[in-house]
């Protein structure tokens, strides 16, 4: 009997937790172990452990399949990492960084970071081969306009997965900023001034001096949008 020490982290992000089931499967050179619940509830920033017991040593661990079955509502749960120990002392980790959504399987490869080259075993060069199949259907690529460069083929950014598109964090994060820097322009007179700049000198008065610096470097490689006289 062969027992593996497992470890899942949860993102400590907003929303990051679920109470859908998860359960791991661990995949080794010498074979795999079978499905084993994790938990059934995942807190933000918080780690889950168990042990997997397997009838027989699965050698080296190249790869791990977390699995998310819906009870009820659908719950979405980001994963951080996974860290498995080996009977012998070896520390596997496959660290993960996305969302898991609906009833699906996620497999995560063990992050040693090999080249194509490296893949001796057959399973590792079909984990490749859909990843690589998956990133090329997701990144579909169309020319919006004769001349522009080309755009992802997306409508909206609603139709891209969860994991491209960015986070609540980041999201709130550029309108804060946005808010604070529209604020800033407009008590400073920059948003409605009615006449023409006369001079970059004066449009530099209205901004701190790392400000000015920053636009005043702009400026001389980017061309102006309002005239100067």
């Amino acid at each position: 009997m062969a027992v593996y020490k497992v470890t899942v982290a949860t993102g400590d992000m907003v929303e990051a937790g679920t109470n859908n089931s998860i359960s791991i499967t661990l995949v080794g050179s010498y074979g795999e172990s079978r499905q084993t619940t994790v938990s059934f509830l995942f807190l933000p920033g918080k780690e889950r452990s168990l042990s997997v017991h397997c009838r027989q040593d699965l050698g080296p661990i190249v790869l791990i399949r977390l699995h998310k079955w819906r009870l009820f509502l659908e719950d979405a749960w980001f994963c951080k990492d996974v860290r498995v120990t080996a009977p012998n002392g070896t520390l596997y980790r496959f660290p993960c960084y996305q969302w898991l959504e609906g009833v699906t399987t996620v497999e995560v490869r063990e992050g040693s970071g090999k080249k194509l080259v490296d893949d001796k075993l057959q399973i590792l060069k079909e984990h490749r081969r859909r990843e690589l199949a998956a990133r090329q259907e997701a990144y579909r690529w169309k020319n919006f306009a004769q001349g522009w460069p080309r755009c992802l083929n997306v409508d909206s950014i609603f139709e891209l997965d969860s994991n491209i598109q960015f986070s609540c964090i980041r999201a709130n994060n550029f309108t804060g900023f946005l808010i604070f820097q529209g604020a800033s322009h407009f008590l400073s007179g920059f948003l409605l001034r009615r006449t023409s700049w006369n001079s970059l000198d004066e449009m530099r008065t209205i901004f701190s001096r790392t400000q000015g610096r920053d636009i005043g470097g702009c400026l001389q490689c980017c061309p102006l949008p309002f005239p100067l006289h």
